[in-house]
């Protein structure tokens, strides 16, 4: 383990959330790790051993395979988050596939070692329950947005996303990882970003998309960007910055009401 572990806590913002003492209960167990992009977290029917907390600019994608080889994106997780078995108790079977979209490093802790200590840390316990909440409105938003928006929009939404999470204009993705989170053939989605920019909002280099608007990005996007947003804010305290980047959770305390969703 690095040297520095509490410059490595603040490195993800849900680490960096919890009260001094339960940051001391995880710090022992936790195990740093570099990931390259593409690389997996854990693959569809695999037992989730182990809760992966992306590291500053490292983004996870959680997907869902088809059968007609197309995997389609549920929700990204950075720096805000979590990965593998936050929703459910951990150690079980994953229903989705975790890939490293943009590589860097993570923290990562046995899935039952992470039990015990919920266990003994009311702090904790309310902190992965109001995030698992999140992380559920993300991924049923992003299915109402798949049925329901044009591909320009959802294209928008997802790099107002992206950016959210890394706090700079220049995303590095391609058009064959972005084409494949968004369900789409590559052409289709080439043909989108071409329209993009030509309104202005951004630009397209290789290996990379340079945002050059984003409250023009932000209108061109469909309602899902906000009303995840929004529910972030209301449910873990989220903190955005002028320019939208999340700098910080602000959960409420332990033992204050929480509405979960009904699902």
């Amino acid at each position: 383990m690095h040297s520095d572990i509490d410059a490595l806590l603040s490195g993800n913002l849900l680490l960096s959330a919890l009260r001094l003492p339960d940051q001391a209960l995880l710090k022992p167990h936790l195990e740093l790790r570099e990931y390259r992009r593409g690389e997996l977290l854990f693959d569809a029917g695999e037992d989730v051993g182990h809760i992966t907390f992306p590291l500053g600019q490292c983004v996870a994608a959680l997907l869902i395979g088809l059968q007609d080889g197309r995997a389609v994106e549920t929700a990204t997780v950075g720096r805000e988050g979590a990965v593998g078995g936050v929703v459910s108790q951990g150690s079980l079977p994953a229903f989705s596939r975790a890939v490293v979209q943009i590589p860097g490093s993570v923290l990562r802790i046995e899935a039952a070692v992470l039990q015990q200590v919920k266990q003994t840390s009311p702090g904790l316990r309310n902190l992965i329950t109001r995030y698992s909440d999140c992380l559920l409105a993300q991924v049923l938003q992003s299915v109402a947005c798949n049925a329901s928006h044009t591909i320009e929009a959802r294209c928008a939404r997802w790099l107002l996303g992206l950016q959210d999470r890394l706090g700079s204009d220049v995303l590095p993705v391609t058009h064959e990882v972005l084409a494949e989170l968004l369900g789409v053939q590559r052409s289709y989605l080439t043909r989108t970003l071409r329209t993009l920019q030509q309104q202005g909002l951004i630009q397209v280099r290789r290996g990379r998309i340079i945002i050059l608007s984003r409250p023009a990005v932000e209108a061109a996007a469909c309602e899902c960007h906000g009303a995840v947003k929004r529910h972030f804010e209301t449910v873990l305290g989220a903190v955005y910055n002028a320019s939208g980047t999340l700098v910080s959770l602000r959960p409420a305390p332990a033992g204050d009401k929480l509405m979960c969703q009904a699902v």
